[in-house]
């Protein structure tokens, strides 16, 4: 006589918490799916069919989002009770302001500026900015300075992607891009390692903090959010390569 079935497994109730392994899973499938490496103007970065202009125009806008990531980590920071916590925020910070002079992220971002041919001048004049860049990265900066920590640590987690995005592009720059020199590149070198560390240091902190299903879902929404931030700046520079082809 055949055994009986077991029973299935009845369904978690509507609104249950997932599980801290099923909040990871969604907050990596947004990180995969909704990443801007994906947009066509990182596509054509990486296939080498960017134009000198257009690469250009591509690093001076997004400087104005590099130069605001220390401003955003330091609202983030402000956020912690916990002052083992602080220090350890701090360290974003310093990665990108630097220790001292001539050190740090922006002046990395900086010298890639140089190896393309952009002055400094040029690079931290904000009039150049695009309106749409200035938008995004505006609407990043009061998101992490008008919501809770967890919304602001989650929106981070695009970091979990960075490693691999900062490889490719490495790989596109020197193959296709030999104009460029190969010491602007320094700033995509540092951020493989410092990405992946500080993407596993958010997501520690998130699957530790998100313990209801609301706040879980917050967590998604708020990767989500920074996702469009990216996808926005990159159609605001694309959009920007439409109307000058346009014109020319």
């Amino acid at each position: 006589m055949p055994a009986e079935a077991a029973p299935p497994t009845p369904a978690a109730p509507p609104g249950a918490p997932w599980t801290p392994d099923e909040l990871t899973d969604r907050l990596r499938a947004v990180s995969v799916e909704r990443y801007h490496d994906r947009h066509p103007f990182n596509v054509r970065m990486h296939e080498g069919t960017l134009t000198r202009a257009e690469l250009r125009r591509w690093i001076v806008n997004r400087f104005h989002y590099q130069r605001h990531i220390p401003v955003k980590d330091a609202l983030i920071l402000a956020k912690f009770d916990d002052p083992a916590l602080r220090r350890s925020w701090v360290r974003r910070i310093r990665d990108h302001d630097g220790e001292r002079p001539g050190e740090g992220g922006i002046e990395r971002w900086l010298r890639l500026g140089e190896a393309a041919g952009i002055a400094r001048e040029e690079l931290t004049d904000a009039s150049r900015v695009l309106p749409g860049v200035r938008l995004a990265v505006d609407g990043y900066v009061n998101f992490c300075r008008l919501r809770p920590a967890l919304d602001a640590v989650a929106a981070s987690l695009t970091e979990l992607s960075a490693p691999d995005l900062m490889r490719t592009r490495i790989a596109a720059f020197e193959r296709h891009y030999p104009w460029i020199d190969a010491d602007g590149l320094t700033y995509f070198r540092g951020r493989v390692g410092q990405g992946g560390r500080d993407g596993q240091e958010a997501l520690a902190l998130v699957r530790a903090w998100a313990r209801t299903r609301q706040e879980q879902e917050r967590a998604v929404a708020a990767l989500a959010f920074k996702c469009d931030v990216l996808w926005s700046l990159l159609d605001a520079v694309d959009a920007a390569t439409a109307v000058d082809g346009a014109r020319s």
